[in-house]
């Protein structure tokens, strides 16, 4: 079989150089240059979102940890 021939890391691998330049270019054809800012800023806000809920969830955890257990 051809499939069993080829390396996994081949299969999950970062692109290189030229192929930065092909998702580059990909994106522009796609999206066009008037929507890339808006799309940046669309996956900053989500990113900036799941750190603070992130940060949330930590915050619970540490302060139910400190709290006193009651007794029943």
């Amino acid at each position: 079989m051809i499939l069993s021939n080829i390396n996994p890391q081949l299969l999950i691998s970062m692109p290189s150089g030229g192929e930065w330049i092909w998702l580059l270019v990909i994106v522009i054809v796609l999206f066009g240059g008037k929507k890339i800012p808006e799309l940046a800023r669309g996956i900053g806000k989500g990113i900036r979102e799941f750190n603070d809920a992130k940060e949330g969830v930590k915050n619970e955890i540490e302060n139910g940890m400190k709290e006193p257990k009651e007794n029943k």
